[in-house]
């Protein structure tokens, strides 16, 4: 009976979730899916959505489904396109607009949004990216809360590059 009792209070143990991998505030981020581009990425948990640097931004139609194609927007970049089916259409709100005292009416800005394959580390997650010109930023690829959550991370701002180069 004694080891029936310790096997049920077992049981009754409520399940611990994992402990977060620690990251620094800008790691290293592969894109297998784009040309294998590492690129050094923002870890903010700030934003929303991943978002990923790329320049002519064109949406249109195959077979049914809205697809994008485009070019990576980083300074070193080749001219390849690249083509992904949209997953959504994501409407960002600019900062402004959160604030109550500014009144600003202007339309919330549409980017295309495309699931993507990421790695970080030695982890490779699949991950809902929105495309936008990131040319004016110092980190082609900013890493919002939702590719965090997929990552299990946590983020250490007074780290950086903790991860080393992607290795998935």
């Amino acid at each position: 009976m004694k080891s029936l009792l310790a096997l049920l209070s077992l049981v009754a143990l409520p399940v611990l979730a994992a402990e977060p991998t620690l990251y620094g505030r800008y790691e290293y981020i592969a894109l297998p899916e784009i040309g294998g581009e590492v690129l050094k990425a923002k870890m903010d948990t700030g934003a929303l959505t991943a978002s990923l640097s790329a320049k002519d931004i064109e949406t249109f139609t195959r077979d049914g489904d809205e697809w994008v194609r485009f070019r990576l927007g980083t300074k070193d970049a080749s001219n390849k396109v690249y083509e992904h089916k949209v997953a959504r259409i994501s409407k960002i709100k600019t900062r402004s607009e959160e604030d109550e005292d500014e009144k600003d009416d202007s339309a919330p800005t549409k980017r295309p949004v495309v699931d993507l394959e990421l790695c970080l580390g030695n982890v490779k997650r699949t991950v809902e990216v929105n495309l936008t010109d990131r040319s004016s930023f110092n980190y082609p690829l900013l890493i919002g809360a939702k590719a965090l959550r997929e990552f299990g991370a946590a983020v250490n701002p007074a780290r950086r590059f903790t991860a080393d180069k992607p290795d998935c």
